[in-house]
């Protein structure tokens, strides 16, 4: 079983940057990949980015690509998203995930088994 922690997070205004944070434990984290997705009042949770389990691959739905980057560091078991440009539509809950191994296809797909965290709220105001 993987224990997955979210921090960061906060109210920011349009065009502002923020980070979040991500710890895993009760597996080898260096070998899933990790990623984050979102949730919006009112909206299904979408994805948002992944990352392979050594960080060579990543990956980014369209909209936050060239605005965020996902990175990690195994030695800490840390995975982090900086957020840069943000919107008012990035408003969301943001849920770090584990993935089932270290493709960052197990993050994306719901045919695998995966682990999330409770969540961290991002606001950007306009």
């Amino acid at each position: 079983q993987v224990h997955v922690v979210e921090s960061g997070g906060g109210l920011v205004q349009a065009g502002d940057s923020l980070s979040l944070s991500c710890t895993a434990s009760g597996r080898d984290f260096s070998s899933y990949a990790m990623g984050w997705f979102r949730q919006a009042p009112g909206k299904e949770r979408e994805y948002v980015a992944a990352i392979s389990s050594s960080g060579a691959t990543t990956h980014y739905e369209d909209s936050v690509r060239g605005r965020f980057t996902i990175s990690r560091d195994n030695a800490k078991n840390t995975m982090d998203l900086q957020m840069t440009r943000l919107r008012p539509e990035d408003t969301a809950v943001y849920y770090c995930v584990a993935g089932f191994a270290g493709s960052v296809v197990t993050v994306r797909s719901e045919f695998y088994e995966r682990h999330w965290g409770q969540g961290t709220q991002v606001t950007v105001s306009s």
